[in-house]
């Protein structure tokens, strides 16, 4: 496998017309700034024509450089959107960055090689008002269709404090009432199709199955989905913006509630990026603790999926037992980090506090408890004829349109492919634990069923890992930016305790960089970029969410099915829609 630099130079060798620059970054991903010209011809040669191609769009964001200082030599640019690639075959992350001039530019679409870019364009559209040349239909997708402005351009508002009070006139009502009202033309829906009228269904904002604000737009021949098309981003709190204006210790609770399900998981790629960009390195204690914690709410989040998703086909009691096994598993995280569903507990250099006494009894005892009832939910939920009738054979796509479509987590692996960025991209200390990747070939609902079932037992035995091998040592670093820094040396070292007052106060000073770092989350792979601008907080905060990648594949693995099936989708790729719209 090819090193960072290499890969970097080698496609600059190759495609030295395009490339003008190789970036050093804090995470040793292979940079390249490519002029918005030549985008097409590194897209082909990238996606079609290598080797090993990058078949997968991670992420596609962008950065509104205009009042950034650190940049080095980066090229001169007013915006720049970044594009994270990923090849399997290889196991090589790649980013390509094209620097835009302009208060409103624009680059070429690259849904032709990467139609994930879809949803990832529109959004990059609505935050910052750059154009996609060429996207089939870029148009807002997390703000209404009426909101002023693109909410993460450095001119917009921050706070709420920052702008005038907001009157709701008859007209603006009217407007917005208007605004609402479905317009099948609007969505690329025609009305008449070989002389039939079609019907028109709003399934949601508010609808039991769709587990939450998500609003899909069914075009139906009898009960037969023609098209279905998400309306996302009810949901939408302005998370990335919020993490311009936190300190880089006080965004952490915010990370909690982007997948709100799966609690210090969203915290582990936050505190992972804060770290490489600040040079911290953890204790073992620290990487285990973190590991075990992870992994139970790994188990609690795959319970909330397997009750849910039978009870959305009909099975009603499976959900009720297995959330009383998730509050066993709330006890745990309490008792170990005072918090429950949203512990905010994972600390820039450490977590927050060491494990208490009898940890490892609550521990042991869940251990012991937990095999034999996910035995009896086999017997309930996945042999059960109703249940498999409901969900074999629908909603399936293969390994290269998963791919494709920036897929991840188990509902990739479904598809028969044995990927776990634990185990290929190791990060945290998992290079250090012994577990199988569970794979299913067919690619539906029943296979993305089976590999999170059988995840609940391998996330079993790491815990069991963790609780045999516990490694003694401090659970903080011993590094000036960790937040809090260790309370024995703030009142033996008068240079910890400025640390500690200052980071307290303003917040731990990060020095200058962008790191990305991703994890194999519950849901799939979530990631942070961040970028420093040797400030107290973040100058750009981007969370890659698994959800939001998932939910673009709807549409396509809807069409022919009836509404029942619908629902057997929705609940089969997991999705919370905190973390569909942050």
């Amino acid at each position: 496998m090819s090193t960072a630099p290499d890969l970097a130079e080698e496609l600059r060798e190759e495609l030295r017309e395009a490339i003008s620059t190789v970036q050093r970054t804090t995470d040793d991903v292979p940079t390249l700034w490519v002029t918005a010209d030549r985008l097409p011809a590194v897209a082909e040669r990238l996606r079609r024509r290598a080797p090993d191609p990058f078949a997968t769009l991670l992420d596609l964001t962008a950065i509104d450089e205009r009042e950034r200082v650190h940049r080095g030599d980066q090229p001169r640019s007013d915006f720049t959107v970044v594009y994270h690639l990923f090849s399997y075959a290889s196991n090589r992350h790649l980013r390509l960055k094209v620097p835009l001039e302009g208060e409103y530019p624009s680059v070429g679409t690259v849904t032709g090689w990467w139609p994930a870019a879809d949803w990832y364009e529109r959004e990059v559209w609505d935050m910052f008002g750059i154009g996609f040349d060429g996207h089939p239909g870029l148009r807002r997708i997390l703000m209404p269709p009426t909101w002023q402005g693109h909410p993460l351009r450095k001119e917009h508002p921050a706070r709420a404090t920052e702008i005038g009070p907001y009157e709701l006139t008859d007209e603006i009502q009217d407007a917005e009432q208007e605004a609402l009202r479905f317009d099948p033309e609007e969505w690329e829906m025609e009305r008449h199709v070989d002389g039939a009228d079609l019907l028109f269904l709003n399934l949601g904002p508010q609808h039991p199955g769709t587990h939450g604000v998500l609003r899909m737009a069914l075009r139906l021949d009898g009960e037969l989905i023609v098209d279905a098309v998400p309306d996302i981003g009810y949901h939408h709190r302005g998370a990335e913006k919020m993490g311009e204006r936190q300190t880089w210790h006080s965004f952490i609770p915010y990370t909690d509630r982007i997948d709100y399900l799966s609690g210090v998981q969203n915290n582990f790629p936050y505190v992972l990026a804060v770290e490489k960009l600040a040079g911290i390195e953890v204790p073992d204690r620290v990487k285990t603790i973190r590991i075990m914690m992870a992994e139970l709410f790994r188990i609690a989040s795959h319970l909330v999926w397997y009750g849910t998703f039978a009870q959305d086909v009909g099975a009603l009691s499976p959900v009720f037992f297995m959330f009383v096994d998730r509050e066993r598993i709330f006890d745990i995280v309490e008792a170990v980090c005072g918090g429950r569903m949203h512990p905010s507990w994972f600390r820039i250099g450490g977590v927050a506090h060491d494990l208490p006494d009898g940890w490892d009894g609550m521990v042991a005892d869940f251990l012991d408890y937990l095999p034999g009832r996910l035995d009896e939910y086999e017997k309930v939920v996945m042999r059960n004829r109703i249940f498999k009738a409901r969900t074999q054979g629908v909603g399936a796509y293969t390994r290269d349109e998963a791919m494709e479509w920036g897929v991840t987590g188990p509902n990739l692996r479904a598809c028969g492919l044995e990927w776990d960025f634990r185990r290929q991209h190791p990060y945290g200390g998992y290079e250090n634990f012994e577990f199988d990747v569970p794979t299913a070939e067919a690619g539906d609902c029943y296979a993305r069923g089976q590999v999170r079932i059988e995840e609940i037992r391998q996330s079993l035995r790491i815990i069991r890992q963790c609780l045999d091998d516990m490694p003694a040592g401090p659970y903080k670093a011993d590094h000036p930016l960790t937040t809090p820094p260790p309370k024995d040396l703030t009142m033996r070292d008068i240079e910890t305790l400025i640390h500690h007052f200052l980071g307290v106060s303003w917040g731990p000073v990060i020095p200058p960089g962008e790191a990305f770092q991703g994890i194999e989350a519950p849901k799939g792979f979530t990631a942070y970029y961040l970028i420093s601008d040797g400030s107290t907080n973040s100058y750009r905060t981007r969370i890659r969410a698994p959800s939001f990648a998932h939910m673009q594949t709807v549409p396509w693995i809807s069409r022919g099915v009836f509404v029942a099936d619908l629902l057997a989708i929705l609940g089969s790729i997991d999705f919370v829609l905190a973390d569909v719209d942050r």
